[in-house]
């Protein structure tokens, strides 16, 4: 039987207006407006196969509202029903644009922050965009279908359908059979929709790289709608753009440069980033009669060896310790989505409170605000990509967490890879995700594979990862399978005592990329009468007394052997998972917050 306890946030939820906030904080302009609200849903039944299909007829009759950007299994969409593999789910509302919306000749994107999984969406009953990936957003040209009438009401409908882990879509943690580590399986919307309006030429997006040996930014100008008459991107017909660089009230930085080439920003005396001086610098873009904001902070990331030549992390050159938590997402009254910008800015502050340097981002990619709150508070990223497969084998993910073993991902019917199609369509998502996320200052290092989940020659993808992005570290198979690729050897370690092997013949960078997983059940807190974890303790006084001995006897002693980074599990509890430093509902913290300190006060290098 479920206990669910919706979050304190839940109570200042406006259903009309929720999650207002501009959702692309480095790409911003004041054209925006927001769709999230109360819209009309409708369940449908849907051509059988275990891919489903869109195309149907839109119904009729709606069966009610649904409060948008929640998916409908959550408590926070006021619906409370699960989307199935062989159903539909349809969205309908109308839109109509303020006047001097649209600017003369301009473009108007209708854009979804994210939609789980399968998605066609039609203006006036005309098909204007089709999208897969539960993950990613995407947007919609719908000029041509808002022409002539820009102010009259339009009708807007989007039809859904998510075969979960029937198929082999990127899904992360979500199972139509919950239970344990999988969780209820949401679908639909669960991101924020807007629609924005931009001149005929404008910026599509920006590239920003800190280069701290040149004391520049490096930035590109990507345009989009290039004038008639120009021969591409890049060349003597490029538009050229404004680029400045401000810090504070001060311009420190500006170069016009064509639209599609790299200009080299000089950035004097930079003050560097760091999660203890987050320090950020704003950029200012302007392409024609486009204008937009930006940021970006000044610092580096790799790996290299530290005085005594063992193979470190390093921020701004210099060895870094990464004292992380695994950090999931999930919320018990909107599933994937939080209830609001507050809350998720709650989890970060606090952990950083507790002392804390990072985050592991778990089999999930989080709304663009989330990672701009970590940027401005300081705290380091680490972003896996999202999981897909066929149904996974437990040989290849169950035992491996008590009996060590190894198996070649290169056999793809062992990790539940066999078809090619869903092996192509990660690869595409992997690219899309490190051109999402790339000019996120606190995001350090890759994680394309955890756990053996939907895994597939992970030394190849670390490579590709890091072609695509060679200022960032890659972590190619979290946990096990470890194909002897990326920049780190990464252990999770639940049932047994951890130690760094005496005689380490790998030159790559030594991580504990989980461990701990202390469960404490809090009454009144919990989810269900399940319990799902690694170590079960009665009170908070016993948790607290193994968290220290924990980190005191096996954890501190490393660090000086080569141990460069941890990951405790986990934040919060997320259903039957009772191992969070936080209840599932945020309102009980498990562990003092001194002692949380202390103990990360001792994961330091020196």
């Amino acid at each position: 039987m479920s206990i669910l306890r919706p979050t304190r946030w839940a109570a200042a939820l406006d259903r009309h207006a929720p999650l207002p906030e501009y959702p692309r904080p480095q790409l911003a302009r004041d054209s925006y407006l927001n769709l999230n609200g109360v819209w009309d849903y409708a369940f449908t039944g849907q051509a059988a196969g275990p891919e489903g299909s869109l195309g149907g007829a839109a119904p009729q009759v709606f069966d009610g509202e649904i409060v948008v950007p929640f998916s409908p299994e959550s408590v926070l969409s006021g619906v409370g029903r699960q989307l199935q593999p062989y159903e539909a789910l349809w969205y309908r509302r109308t839109v109509s644009l303020p006047e001097g919306f649209v600017p003369r000749d301009g473009r108007v994107f209708l854009h979804f922050g994210a939609v789980d999984q399968s998605c066609r969406v039609l203006v006036d009953g005309v098909e204007v965009g089709r999208h897969t990936g539960g993950f990613l957003p995407f947007a919609c040209d719908v000029t041509e279908a808002f022409a002539g009438s820009l102010d009259e009401p339009h009708e807007l409908l989007v039809e859904i359908t998510d075969v979960s882990d029937m198929g082999y879509h990127a899904r992360g943690k979500q199972k139509l059979d919950r239970g344990g580590i999988w969780y209820t399986a949401q679908s639909g919307i669960w991101q924020t929709v807007w629609v924005e309006a931009v001149p005929a030429l404008h910026v599509d997006r920006l590239v920003l790289v800190p280069d701290l040996p040149g004391g520049c930014l490096e930035v590109t100008v990507h345009a989009g709608g290039m004038p008639a008459g120009a021969s591409g991107a890049v060349g003597p017909d490029a538009p050229v753009a404004r680029i400045q660089v401000h810090d504070g009230g001060a311009l420190v930085g500006q170069v016009d440069a064509p639209a599609g080439t790299l200009a080299r920003v000089p950035i004097p005396d930079a003050h560097l980033w760091t999660p203890e001086d987050p320090h950020l610098y704003d950029v200012r873009v302007t392409l024609g009669d486009d204008q937009v904001r930006s940021y970006a902070g000044m610092r580096s990331f790799g790996v290299g060896r530290d005085e005594r030549g063992v193979p470190r992390l390093l921020l701004n050159g210099e060895p870094y310790f990464h004292a992380g938590v695994l950090d999931q997402g999930y919320w018990s009254d909107g599933l994937l989505t939080a209830p609001s910008d507050e809350a998720m800015v709650h989890d970060i502050a606090t952990m950083k409170d507790l002392g804390f340097t990072m985050l592991r981002k778990h089999i999930k990619i989080e709304p663009l605000r989330w990672y701009h709150h970590c940027d401005r508070l300081g705290i380091l990223v680490w972003q896996d990509m999202v999981n897909g497969g066929e149904r996974y084998r437990s040989i290849a993910t169950v035992p491996h967490a008590v009996v060590p073993l190894w198996f070649s991902d290169r056999y793809h019917g062992l990790f539940s890879r066999t078809d090619p199609d869903g092996r192509a369509e990660f690869l595409r998502e992997v690219d899309a995700t490190v051109e999402h996320l790339r000019n996120v200052v606190s995001l350090a290092v890759w994680v394309p594979f955890n756990e053996g989940w939907g895994q597939f020659d992970a030394a190849k993808v670390a490579a590709r990862v890091t072609a695509l992005d060679p200022t960032r570290s890659v972590d190619h198979a979290s946990g096990w399978h470890d194909q002897r690729a990326g920049d780190l050897r990464s252990l999770h370690i639940y049932f047994r005592s951890f130690r760094v092997p005496r005689w380490r013949r790998d030159s790559r960078v030594l991580v504990l990329s989980e461990y701990g997983g202390y469960n404490l059940r809090v009454e009144g807190h919990d989810f269900s009468e399940s319990e799902a974890g690694y170590k079960r303790f009665r009170d908070a006084a016993a948790l607290g007394e193994a968290f220290e001995a924990l980190h005191r006897d096996q954890i501190v002693p490393a660090i000086p052997r080569g141990l460069s980074a941890t990951v405790y599990t986990q934040l919060s509890d997320v259903e039957d998972e009772l191992n969070g430093l936080l209840t599932y509902d945020r309102e009980v913290a498990k562990l003092p917050a001194d002692l949380v300190r202390s103990v990360n006060a001792g994961l330091r290098l020196g």
